[in-house]
């Protein structure tokens, strides 16, 4: 094809002038002087070769080179202005496409700005543009991953043109992948070929998945926010492409878009966890407020209750309606005092977290949950210092006790600790006032006795008919409470004290269902610890019986009695002779007994046993051996055995009394020992 330029040289060498026309008046294209052409010079050819020209600057598809040049050279524009005129004309197309694709990116971002204005829907919003970006920018795949700044790993969030479900959940780890390095450097980076790029930052988990979508040219852009990198937006093509600073520039204003989504997403999201975290805090005052005023109110209502009572009743009622669960008092001994709701076993006291969460409210005076306790949840012990009253107990109810019903358990049993107490003060000073009397009724002097006797009929106190009197030798740290212990089963008639060193107890013989061994027992069981129990005959002489009492008590703990509840009678004859003295009392025993028993031990003999039946029975070798089963022979060579061991004089009468004595109370000794 001849272009334009060829044509207007081929006329000017026959005889044509430079713009085309001719020597005669005729034009280029074989017009005539009157505007006729020959090859279709006419109007309307000229408006076709201006309508390749336009469509060259302006037209939607690209117009062939050679058609420009021949329309040019119809238009009578030839050789070099032909060609600066085509290179202005491509020039403006250029321009003209560059304008139009920065009017439909405009429009796009102004359609996201717009969205992000209207919508509030962070996830939908986000795919609206990962899938604009991928219109846009005419990419296979395009994705957004989302920086995590507290593991540093990226996370595929939202996706457009993917077919892996594996790229979809994609976790990109700290340091690897194109997207870390998006990251780092907080700047856009591309490769036109993933797989032979070698900057070191490949990981075979990340190249198995961008090699299941079949990616080959990947770019990234950061989504800033000030100084904090939010994620990655990302375009990729399944085959090579170089990407331009435009798309670059294009993929970064969509991806400053989704910053701002992500941001709003995350402001939001913290917005609504301070509204959250303030509804319920909000909440939780309420309900605290609402247990508060319930715990004032039963804190006051314990203790009008208790002033106008004096009874633990309104404790464990109380307790029982405000936390709706049974409530138990008990004493120090663990009997239950009050009960109130359902009825709580008297097994369930006594299992061992029960006991152990006792100690352990009485330790630290707080109320204790306990865990395995069966029907009973929690106890708050009665105590004050290192005094024990008691506890609270509650059984288990159908909601979890909060710290201020904890503190409502407190608050009653601290109420309970001043009533009883109170109690203490009062049954303290009735002790006094008991053990005074006792041992004004217990001293010798006639004018004190006197006394005591009308101060005591004033208590209606019967002294006529205290018949018998009981020590109790204890360790001096449990008489208080071994005073009280045996209060409770004596009541009014009789008077218990202390009194030289022992706890003393003045009674009736004829008061129903007492008895010195029941009392030894009870008050053995209470204290936990050996008691020595004495009594004697008062026969209305309480001074002598007390007498009587305390030097049987003393003979027994010579004797190495600890835990006996014995008569004074019993063991008078040995009482009324001896002034106890135990090392005394041990050296008179091995003076006169020793030498048989020493002899026994190394011989392997039992002269002891025929000893002592040859004191009870009068120095008889006949009777002693009728009791031992024995000859008389065989008894008369053991006495000879035994005059070897104690002498030839061990038989005269003085002798033989003090060895008699020796010998009985050496068994007394030993069976004592066995008890």
């Amino acid at each position: 094809m001849e272009s334009g330029a060829e044509r207007a040289d081929r006329s000017t060498a026959d005889g044509g002038t430079a713009d085309g026309g001719t020597a005669d008046g005729g034009t280029a294209d074989g017009g005539t002087a009157d505007g006729g052409t020959a090859d279709g010079g006419t109007a309307d050819g000229r408006a076709r070769a201006l309508a390749v020209v336009l469509d060259a600057a302006v037209g939607e598809q690209a117009v062939d080179p050679y058609r420009l040049d021949g329309a040019l050279a119809d238009l009578g524009v030839t050789g070099g202005a032909a060609a600066g005129a085509a290179e202005r004309l491509y020039r403006l197309r250029r321009d003209q496409l560059r304008l139009r694709r920065r009017e439909h990116e405009l429009t796009a971002l102004f359609s996201s700005a717009r969205e992000l204005a209207e919508e509030r829907d962070a996830d939908a919003l986000l795919a609206r543009l990962v899938e604009r970006a991928h219109d846009m920018m005419d990419s296979d795949v395009t994705y957004l991953s989302e920086f995590d700044a507290a593991s540093l790993t990226l996370r595929v969030r939202k996706t457009a043109g993917s077919v892996s479900p594996r790229f979809q959940r994609l976790v990109v780890p700290p340091g690897r992948g194109l997207a870390s390095l998006v990251v780092e450097t907080r700047a856009a980076q591309w490769v036109t070929r993933y797989e032979d790029d070698s900057a070191g930052w490949h990981e075979d988990s990340l190249s198995e998945a961008v090699a299941a979508e079949g990616l080959v040219s990947l770019l990234g852009v950061p989504l800033l926010s000030d100084e904090d990198v939010l994620g990655v937006l990302f375009v990729g093509t399944r085959d090579e492409h170089a990407f331009t600073p435009e798309q670059v520039a294009l993929l970064s204003a969509l991806a400053n878009h989704a910053s701002v989504v992500l941001q709003t997403a995350q402001r939001l999201q913290r917005l609504q966890r301070s509204q959250e975290e303030a509804r319920d805090a909000l909440e939780r005052l309420r309900e605290h407020l609402v247990e508060r005023d319930r715990a004032n109110a039963v804190h006051q209502q314990l203790i009008r209750s208790v002033l106008e009572d004096s009874d633990f009743s309104p404790i464990a009622e109380k307790l029982a309606e405000a936390l709706d669960r049974a409530v138990a008092v008990v004493d120090e001994y663990g009997e239950v005092i009050v009960t109130a709701g359902r009825a709580l076993s008297a097994d369930e006291l006594r299992r061992a977290p029960v006991a152990e969460a006792v100690r352990a409210s009485h330790d630290s005076g707080r109320c204790v949950l306990v865990e395995d306790g069966g029907d009973i949840g929690a106890v708050a012990a009665l105590t004050t210092g290192s005094y024990y009253f008691g506890a609270v107990l509650l059984g288990t109810g159908g909601f979890p006790l909060s710290s201020v019903d904890l503190r409502t358990i407190e608050r009653g049993a601290q109420v309970g600790t001043l009533l009883a107490m109170q109690r203490q003060a009062v049954s303290d000073a009735e002790h006094r006032r008991q053990g005074e009397l006792l041992a004004d009724l217990l001293d010798g002097s006639p004018d004190r006795r006197r006394d005591a006797v009308r101060r005591a009929k004033r208590l209606r106190v019967p002294v006529q008919d205290l018949d018998t009197l009981v020590l109790f030798a204890v360790p001096g740290e449990h008489r208080p409470q071994a005073t009280r212990t045996l209060l409770g089963p004596l009541h009014s008639r009789a008077l218990v004290g202390e009194y030289g060193g022992h706890v003393a107890v003045a009674l009736s013989s004829r008061q129903p269902g007492v008895t010195v061994q029941r009392l030894h027992d009870q008050l053995r069981a209470a204290l936990s610890v050996p008691v020595l129990s004495v009594s004697a005959a008062a026969s209305g002489d309480l001074p002598t019986a007390v007498v009587t009492a305390q030097r049987t008590v003393r003979l027994l703990q010579a004797l190495g009695a600890g835990d006996l509840a014995a008569r004074a009678e019993d063991y008078h004859p040995y009482a009324a002779v001896f002034e106890p003295d135990p090392a005394a009392l041990t050296a008179y025993l091995d003076t006169m007994v020793g030498p048989v028993r020493r002899y026994d031990a190394e011989h392997g003999t039992d002269l002891l046993a025929t000893l002592r039946a040859f004191v009870r029975n009068q120095s008889s070798p006949t009777r002693t051996g009728r009791e031992l089963g024995f000859h008389t022979n065989t008894i008369l060579q053991r006495i000879e055995r035994l005059t070897r061991l104690l002498g030839e004089g061990w038989r005269d009468d003085e002798l033989f009394f003090r060895l008699s004595l020796a010998v009985r109370l050496d068994e007394i000794a030993e069976r004592l020992r066995r008890l």
